[in-house]
């Protein structure tokens, strides 16, 4: 009997990868399984993988290969698909071209999203990095009240720094921005999770992205914070399609400091995590944001459900 219930098994490639992590921090943990195709597991089994790894891993990304250097990926959180997960991507596409020599010697790869086919740019040999093409931007006119938004966040509507607009911005997530006027504030923002998922439910939005110029590190530009209550946890502490969104941001109201623009995230003064951003002009003569970074493989094994 012990041996007929391990032979209903089917073994997936599983790994656990932290991206945007420093020395000095964690990251933002991803799941990652490699298959053979997208199909080769139901999307209720994929979903049912994320649900069981809640509180391991903020979102787990499965990726397949479907050309020499093009890669389908599709991404579930605890509490549903993800149509784009920054993150996941920087942390699978970098081990791609750190473990597999195929795709380490590509300079270009090529991922498939729901948002659409995009640009990975390999520079592991120049940067220790991958930088990721993000999903072309969706804007929104209608904003929250900023009052309201204060009281969700649980700071006094005074600190929402009115010098900057509140914009919501869709490069992947759908992300309300919201200027703060100082690091102090940013660094004690502590929402109620259960609230703020009704108010995030609400406005029709996917996360909730605060920022300041007011930073820890000599060479940052600005520290970000990122809520994402809707996929079943409070804070994101690295992002990809949340700190895109941002790129879009400055790049809308000419706030773009830097050739790379070096942001900080997470909640801790010190220990944050960094993410990258550049822009290029795609082929069709639009520009484009492009976030990067590195990640480090924490966990390395074999993911076992059932057949299916």
């Amino acid at each position: 009997m012990f041996y007929s219930i391990f032979t209903t098994m089917k073994k997936l490639s599983f790994k656990k990868i932290d991206a945007f992590a420093t020395a000095k921090s964690t990251g933002n943990p991803a799941g990652f399984i490699w298959l053979n195709s997208l199909n080769e597991i139901k999307e209720e089994t994929r979903q049912q993988i994320a649900r069981e790894l809640k509180g391991f891993v903020s979102e787990v990304g499965y990726a397949a290969q479907v050309g020499p250097n093009e890669i389908d990926l599709c991404y579930f959180s605890a509490e549903r698909e993800v149509e784009f997960c920054g993150h996941a991507t920087i942390a699978i596409l970098y081990d791609l071209v750190c473990t597999r020599e195929e795709f380490g010697q590509m300079p270009e790869l090529i991922i498939n999203t729901k948002r659409g086919s995009l640009h990975v740019e390999n520079r592991l040999k120049t940067e220790d990095s991958v930088f990721i093409m993000s999903p072309e931007p969706i804007y929104y006119e209608q904003v929250p009240a900023s009052d309201k938004i204060a009281t969700n966040l649980g700071i006094d509507a005074s600190k929402i720094a009115n010098h900057y607009p509140i914009t919501i911005i869709n490069a992947g997530l759908s992300t309300l921005l919201v200027p703060i006027e100082d690091l102090e504030t940013m660094l004690s923002i502590n929402p109620e999770l259960t609230s703020l998922k009704e108010f995030c439910v609400k406005s029709d939005i996917d996360i909730i992205e605060v920022f300041t110029p007011d930073v820890s590190g000599s060479q940052s530009h600005y520290r970000t914070r990122v809520f994402a209550p809707r996929f079943g946890y409070l804070e994101d502490p690295a992002t990809g399609s949340g700190n895109s969104a941002f790129g879009y941001y400055l790049l809308k109201y000419n706030l773009w400091p830097a050739e790379t623009i070096v942001i900080e995230q997470n909640g801790e003064k010190e220990n944050f995590n960094i993410v990258k951003l550049q822009k290029k002009t795609d082929s069709n003569g639009t520009v484009r944001v492009w976030f990067g970074g590195k990640a480090i493989t924490r966990i390395e094994g074999t993911y076992c459900v059932h057949n299916d």
